[in-house]
This record gives C-alpha cells, sequence and structure tokens, in this order.
C-alpha cells in the first residue's frame, strides 16, 4: 500500500459547506486503479445532492463528483501513465441489462460521488474495466481537465440523441441549453437535424445560436400555446418538417417537463433527461393519439465514450467555450452559485491542493 496522503472535499451534511479532509492513498485490489484527478465537473445531480435532498447510495460523509478525468498513476499495469476520463456510470459488464446492450442501467452498476468517493479529490479509486483511453493527439487540443464533461455533460446527450433514433432532416426541440441541454443541441446538428433551442436565458440562446443552432425561442413570458405556434413558425422558416418532431427535456424543471409533453406532436419522441423531483400531471392518452414514444436515458453506456471523445477529437464537436475551469479549493462557492444559476458555462474544478 502506498504511504502517500490523497485530499478529498467530502460532503459532511445537507446544504452545509464542504470539508477537506486528508487521507492514507487506498488499497488496490486486481481490476481496480488510482487516478489522479485532472479536473471534475458540477452537476446538477451534485447539486441534487447536496441541496434538494436526493439520497446518495453512500452514506456521508462522501465525496461527490462523477464528471473525471485525469491520470491513472498506480494498479493495473497497461493503465498506468495513460489519461483517462472515467465513465459517470461503471458497469459491471457481466449482467442481463450489460449483455442486452443497456449497461447504462446495469443494476451492479458504481457511480463515483454516490456508491463510492468521487472527483471532488485529488486521486481517485475506481475499476479499470471501462475507463476510456485519451490519446495523447486529443490533447494537443484539449487539456485533459476540460475533456472531463465528455463523462456526463457530452455522454449523456450523445446517449439520448442515439436512442431518439433522430434521423437527418429531423427536426429538434431542444429545451433548456444549458450545461448539458447545449451538448445536445449540438450533437442534434451534428447528426444532420433542424434544431430549434428553447430557453428563459437569452446569454444561453445566443450561444446556441453562434454555434450553429438553426433557431432560438426564448420562451420566458410565453404560455404552451404561444410557444407551439412560435415553434411552428420556426419550423416553417428553416424547413423543417412539421411531424416526427424529436423533442429533448434538458431543464431538469417541472415547466420544462410540462411543455415538453405539450409539445408532442405526430409520430413525435420525446426523451427526458433533466430531473427534477417535482410530478408533472400529463394526460398519457396524448401518445396513443399522437403514436408517439416517451422515453427516458440515464447517463451513457461506457462503450460509447470512444465515439464521444472522437466527435471532440475530430473537432466536430467544440468543448472549450462552453467550459469554465476554478480550483478545486473554491468548491464551496462554486455549488453556492450553480445553485444560483450564476454561470452560463459548465464548471469544472481542478484540484489544487499544496
Amino acid at each position: 500500500m502506498m504511504k502517500e496522503k490523497f485530499y478529498q472535499w467530502q460532503m459532511i451534511e445537507l446544504n452545509k459547506e464542504f470539508k477537506l479532509v486528508e487521507n492514507n492513498f487506498p488499497e488496490l485490489s486486481a481490476g481496480e486503479v488510482l487516478v489522479k484527478v485532472a479536473g471534475c465537473g458540477v452537476c446538477h445531480t451534485d447539486i441534487s445532492f447536496w441541496h434538494h435532498g436526493v439520497q446518495t447510495k453512500h452514506t456521508l460523509p462522501l465525496t461527490l463528483g462523477h464528471e473525471i478525468s485525469g491520470t491513472v498513476v498506480n494498479g493495473d499495469k497497461e493503465w498506468i501513465g495513460k489519461n483517462v476520463i472515467i465513465p459517470a456510470v461503471l458497469p459491471c459488464g457481466e449482467c442481463e441489462l450489460c449483455k442486452k446492450g443497456r449497461s447504462n442501467i446495469c443494476r451492479n452498476q458504481l457511480m463515483p460521488g454516490n456508491d463510492f468517493d468521487g472527483g471532488f479529490a485529488s486521486h481517485i479509486k475506481v475499476p479499470s474495466k471501462f475507463l476510456c483511453y485519451v490519446p495523447d493527439n486529443i490533447l494537443k487540443d484539449h487539456p485533459l481537465e476540460e475533456l472531463a464533461v465528455i463523462a456526463d455533460a457530452i455522454s449523456t446527450p450523445y446517449q439520448v440523441v442515439k436512442k431518439s433514433e433522430l434521423e437527418v432532416g429531423d427536426l429538434a426541440i431542444v429545451i433548456g441549453v444549458g450545461g448539458v441541454g447545449i451538448y445536445g443541441a449540438l450533437i442534434a446538428k451534428i447528426f444532420g437535424a433542424k434544431v430549434i433551442a428553447l430557453d428563459i436565458n437569452d446569454e444561453k440562446l445566443a450561444i446556441a445560436k453562434s454555434n450553429g443552432i438553426d433557431a432560438t425561442l426564448n420562451i420566458k413570458n410565453l404560455d404552451t400555446k404561444n410557444i407551439k405556434e412560435e415553434i411552428k413558425k420556426l419550423a416553417k422558416e428553416i424547413a423543417a418538417p412539421k411531424i416526427g418532431w424529436k423533442i429533448f427535456e434538458f431543464s431538469g424543471t417541472k415547466a420544462g417537463q410540462d411543455l415538453a409533453f405539450n409539445l408532442i406532436t405526430f409520430t413525435s419522441t420525446l426523451s427526458i433527461v433533466g430531473f427534477t423531483m417535482d410530478k408533472v400531471e400529463v394526460r398519457l392518452s396524448n401518445l396513443m393519439a399522437f403514436d408517439a414514444k416517451l422515453i427516458g436515458t440515464w447517463g451513457c453506456r461506457a462503450e460509447l465514450y470512444p465515439e464521444v471523445l472522437d466527435l471532440a477529437g475530430s473537432g466536430k464537436l467544440k468543448i472549450a467555450q462552453f467550459v469554465q475551469t476554478f480550483p478545486m479549493s473554491q468548491i464551496n462557492e462554486i455549488f453556492k452559485n450553480t445553485l444560483e444559476h450564476k454561470y452560463t458555462k459548465r464548471s469544472v474544478l481542478v484540484p489544487d491542493f499544496n
């Protein structure tokens, strides 16, 4: 066992400040590695654990953080020295769900920052089986800490766009183009869709528009009926189809989910990505009447990570302008500001332990 120390910012209590603690490096078993963290993104799920009372599977105290990139420094010899992205959901690879291509929802899955100590730390111990190797050529244009967002903010919308069966020429309506939603909009565009972005923040909509999104709409003061009429007008302007809309709900709000369901039209597919504890009242018969689909998605299959990384490596998907890095020592301030919606970019915390 290594005798050196490592550091973690632990969640001690709900809504309380994170506490910096020092520990010995953990014992490593076969099939495990120790990763030196390069960066760890702040996700809405972390906020839900810390502020909204969503229960973590591991009892407190717990180090949060599941959007992690870093360098393997100990463990399986084949991985030592390699730069990696750690999947936000680590499956077993052996169960029935894994064998059916649904490893993202493996019932034996382990999630950093939920089942065990996560990435708001100097180091993290994880299984090596599903690590995503980052080739050196990609690091020429993308700092390793920046690539942490692939672990969730990019891989999650990538999986849901594939799952939605979106085809070239389809209309994709993206509700909420913040941290995860902007990537959903860009990935839908890469897949060949005509994309309309909806949000209540003009700055986020301007960023989407400047990155090739076909049309945007600020829905802050509009009711559902007016929003639907405006979407129909925009769809006509960009020569998008009147049917088969692919609707993606990323906002994780009751209002967003209610709107998303009410936008369903003939042969639509509605994908729920954002999470909220609030309940939405809907008329499920709309699915029957419109011959529509309603699907959920959880994370991303670890097997898809190399595809997502290739999008960034090829230059098709831009990352840098949607990410802002902060020293990890500012974690308490960053979480507070994130809760208050003060950031328009994804925050990535970079270890600065002395």
